[in-house]
Formats: structure tokens, sequence, C-alpha cells
């Protein structure tokens, strides 16, 4: 029997539905960054490395909600599959519920007790001062980050990503403005430094957040508003809930302490190595917010066909995204390593800032290929209902290989900045050779939706089927 062709221009035309507004979505975000950096960059170098590190606490909060967003897009993505309304409605309500009590808890921190958090980052008296005004501010703002994304990812799930992006145009265009305004005090108002970037940023965040529930409301979502329905969940499922996000909350936390202990070794460096660290974190933001589109489209398009009962579809998809992913990223590495030049001294890299500002950046873009590969086949498991396999894999190879050679090279051999930094990454190539054995035997699709469980009775993966995106 001759073999059915995959349809590649239907299945790339409901990528890009997904993938370009998320990708959009993260560039306008990673453009603010950037303008950020820029602006702050002209305070001086240890006003960049301090915000930079206070970054890092941020990132650490994220780690700790990002279990659960991807146990909800698990939960969204196969109810919307399997077109389950109450399934959607409960799981959002108990995904915001757990988000939110994350972000308030790094909020009362940052506002609270901003020095204890910076003297854990960093030694620089210097550094830790402004961090402490910065964190004071923006902590205000967590609860209202982590609010946004919770949204987010049900919109980007139930197909609406239209409306964060329209939500973050708003919030960029609102924090440039108010960065100018509050930084460097024009029109009348005082000249705050960082803490006006601090303001700034709280303020956008409310806008995008008001943005995003306005347009909503008026496009009628069936789930966003519905709040009455959000919170009517059982022991049951909550029981299922919790069981398929353990391992992902496991993994976001033990990475996120992983990464911190890895931030505190690079925040040991010279200053002209924390500031190019931070210079390069708004960078690696750019290649991500184009990988998050990917990540995405992968969570959904094979979420939903896990949960509508079409394992064939899920796995011809699967594949064919991580490959897709990795393609563009390549792309783009080559792209950012041409204009490295222009591009580090807009943000106020110049020599021994500049020389290790570049050196993280081909760093990092050399393994991207790897390292975003990684990525798209741990979400693409986690959508699927194996929350166990990737999560297993990264937290073992970050503890026994990782993080050892991170603090032996940093700590107690004091090597150079950029062998230190390359360390970060020594785990990939293995981690990828092992999650694509994985990939191949489909074994990661495990539905949670009585369609879903119904479909994988006797069912075996074969690349030859491409499912119903085949002609």
């Amino acid at each position: 029997m001759r073999a059915k062709r995959f349809d590649w221009r239907r299945f790339l035309g409901k990528v890009a539905v997904i993938a370009i507004p998320v990708a959009l979505q993260n560039l306008l975000t990673t453009t603010g960054s950037m303008v950020d950096t820029m602006m702050i960059a002209s305070l001086g170098t240890t006003e960049v490395g301090a915000v930079g590190l206070c970054a890092q606490f941020s990132s650490l909060m994220f780690s700790g909600y990002w279990g659960f967003v991807g146990g909800g897009m698990l939960f969204f993505s196969q109810y919307w599959g399997a077109k389950d309304d109450a399934g959607i409605n409960r799981s959002y309500g108990l995904t915001l519920s757990c988000m939110m009590t994350v972000g308030i808890i790094f909020g009362t921190l940052a506002v609270l007790f901003p020095e204890t958090v910076m003297r854990l980052y960093t030694d620089k008296p210097a550094i830790q001062a402004v961090g402490v005004e910065y964190l004071r501010i923006v902590g205000f703002g967590y609860p209202l980050m982590v609010f946004s994304m919770a949204v987010a990812s049900l919109l980007r799930c139930t197909e609406k990503v239209q409306l964060p992006l329209y939500g973050s145009i708003v919030a960029v265009i609102t924090n440039i403005f108010l960065n100018w305004v509050l930084i460097f005090g024009h029109l009348g108002m005082p000249r705050m430094g960082v803490r006006g970037a601090a303001l700034a940023t709280v303020i956008s965040q409310g806008v995008s957040i008001l943005v995003v529930v306005t347009l909503a409301r008026r496009e009628g979502h069936p789930y966003l508003l519905a709040v009455k329905r959000h919170f009517r969940w059982n022991r049951d499922f909550i029981r299922t809930y919790l069981k398929k996000c353990f391992p992902i909350l496991c993994n976001e936390v033990l990475i996120g302490v992983a990464n911190m202990v890895i931030n505190i070794v690079l925040g040991r460096q010279p200053e002209e190595a924390i500031a190019a660290l931070a210079v390069f974190r708004t960078l690696e933001g750019l290649v991500i917010g184009f990988f998050a589109g990917f990540s995405n489209a992968a969570s959904v398009l094979v979420g939903t066909e896990v949960g509508a009962g079409h394992p064939d579809t899920a796995y011809a998809r699967a594949w064919r995204l991580v490959y897709l992913c990795q393609g563009f990223i390549a792309a783009l590495g080559l792209t950012l390593i041409g204009l490295h030049t222009p591009i580090l001294h807009m943000m106020g890299m110049r020599g021994e800032s500049f020389r290790l500002a570049f050196g993280m950046l081909a760093i990092y873009l050399g393994f991207a290929l790897i390292r975003m590969g990684n990525w798209t086949q741990n979400d693409t498991f986690r959508s699927a209902g194996d929350a166990m396999t990737g999560t297993v894999l990264e937290i073992a190879f970050m503890w026994a290989m990782v993080l050892p050679l991170v603090w032996l090279t940093g700590m107690v051999w004091h090597a150079p900045t950029l062998v230190v930094f390359a360390c970060c990454y020594s785990d990939e190539i293995i981690r990828y050779i092992l999650m694509q054995i994985h990939l191949h035997r489909g074994k990661w699709i495990r539905p949670v939706t009585p369609e879903g469980v119904r479909a994988m009775a006797g069912w075996k993966p074969d690349r030859r089927n491409p499912g119903r995106d085949g002609i």
C-alpha cells in the first residue's frame, strides 16, 4: 500500500496561525527589553548589571509558576480538542489559582525583602543598592505578569492567539514611552532612573491585562470571563490535575533553583561580565521569543489531536515541528551573529564588556539549535500527556553534570567567565539524542480525555502515515 503524502502547505498554515502571533508577541516584549536596556545603559554599567540580576529573580518566579502553565496547557489543549467546555473552565480556574499564589509570594519577597534577594545574587554593594530600588517597585508587577501569562496560555490553546498579541503591542508602546518619561524626567516628571524603569514595567503590565480582557469580553470569549465556572473542582479532578502538573512543577522548580545557583556563580564575576550577561539575556529573549511560537504551536497542534483521539496526526506533527523549529532558530542565529556589532554597541557594550557579550552570544547560538530542539520535544511530550520523560532527563543532567561543572569552574578553579558560561550547556547534545529516541517511539502520547484513551487501544507509531494532515 502506498503511503500517503504529508501536506506540508496545510501543516505550515496551521503552524503559522499559532506560531506567528506568539513569536510577534515575544518579539515585541524582547524589543521592549532591548529599549529598556539601551535607556538604562545610559545610566551606567552598574545599573545595567543590577536590573539584569533582578531579571534573574523574575526568572526564578517564572520557574515557580511555569509548571502550572505547562500542566494547564496540557489540559486546555486536550479538552479543546475534545470540545469539553467544563474541562477547560475547571482547569483554567485551578491553573490560575496556583499561578497567582506563586506571583503573590515573589511579589512580597521583592517588595519587602529586596536586600536579601540582591545579596543572594551578587556580592557587589553598588549593584545591590541599585537592585534594591528596582525590586521594591517592580515587585508590585509580579502578580500582574503571572495573571497575564495565565490568560495568554488559555487564549492560545483555544486558538485566540491574536488577543495576547494586541495586549503586548499596547504594553510595549506604553513601557517605552513611560521609560522615556520616568527614567530621564521628561514632561515635567522627576528623574527616577531605574525606579522609573520599574514603575513603567508595572503600569504597562496593568495596561496589557486591561486591553486583553476588554477585547476578550467584546469577542464573547466563552472561557476567560466565565468566572463562576472556573472553580467547580472536585477531588478527583484536582488529583488528576496535580498528578500531571507535579512532574512539570518539580522540573521547573529544580531547574529554577539550579539556574539561581548558576546566576549566583556568574554574579561573582567582574562587573563587566555581569553587564555583558544582562545584555546577553535580553538577546537570548529574542531567540526564545521565536522559539516560543513553535513551542506553543507544538503544544496546541499536538495536544488537540491527542485529546480528539487522533494519535497518528499528533505523531506526524510532533517530529516535523521539532525539525522546523530548529531550522528557523539556525537562520535567526546566523542573523544575530552577522549583526552583533551594531546591536551590542547600541546596548552600551564597549571594550571588555563587548568581548564578553559577543562570546556569550556565540557560545549560546552554537548550542541553540540543539537546545531549542530539546525544549520543543519536552513541550510536545507534556501536551500529549507525558510530563515525566523530559523532566527526569533535564533534572538529572542539570544536577549531576551542569551544576557541578559550573560551580567548579566558577567558584573553585576561577576559570575565565566564558568557560564558566559554556558549561551551562554541556548536557544539551546528550539529552537531545535520548529525547529523539523517545520521540520516534511515540510512547509520549498519553491522553487525559475519553476520546483519546479509546483511540490508543492497539495504536503504534508509523512515520509513513501522516494522519489527517496528509492528502
